[in-house]
């Protein structure tokens, strides 16, 4: 669908990245159209799997999270029953934020949010209670200095 966004898509997109709470006729005419055809384009792009859920974004040191954990992960095992079992794991934490398997000497990198040092060893020790791992490095980040959910279009 990507290649099929005209300008007003991306517009609208935009606006809905930004803040996904305008109303219809906002959105319309921030981008120069009108509520009926803004609706279209977002059921459509809705449809499409451009837009997915709308949800809020909270703020986790507000909630008592002050620490977040970028966890690096190596592992020995490579079998589709362990990455089943790890999957299934990390989908269960709440703490993991964000899980990617990567290319190169690092197998997963998992973005953790946890009230402190203590609770990222309780994460830690049920993680490999579950599924074995070869090697696991927590880089504390000191400082978040950019974060946004908003895609460059």
């Amino acid at each position: 669908m990507s290649s099929h966004l005209d300008d007003i898509d991306r517009k609208i997109l935009a606006e809905l990245q930004e803040d996904a709470s305008q109303s219809l006729d906002v959105i319309a005419a921030k981008v120069g159209s009108s509520k009926t055809p803004v609706w279209n384009r977002i059921r459509k792009m809705r449809e499409a799997g451009v837009i997915g859920a709308q949800t809020v974004i909270v703020d986790a040191e507000k909630l008592g999270l002050e620490a977040c954990f970028f966890v690096l992960i190596r592992t020995s095992e490579h079998e589709a029953d362990w990455q089943e079992r790890f999957l299934r794991t990390l989908r269960a934490r709440p703490e993991v934020m964000e899980a990617h398997r990567l290319a190169g000497e690092i197998d997963y990198i998992l973005k953790v949010r946890v009230a402190n040092a203590r609770a990222y060893d309780t994460f830690y020790q049920a993680l490999i209670s579950e599924v074995k791992i070869f090697n696991v490095t927590a880089l504390l980040s000191m400082e978040e200095i950019k974060f946004t959910t908003q895609l460059p279009l």
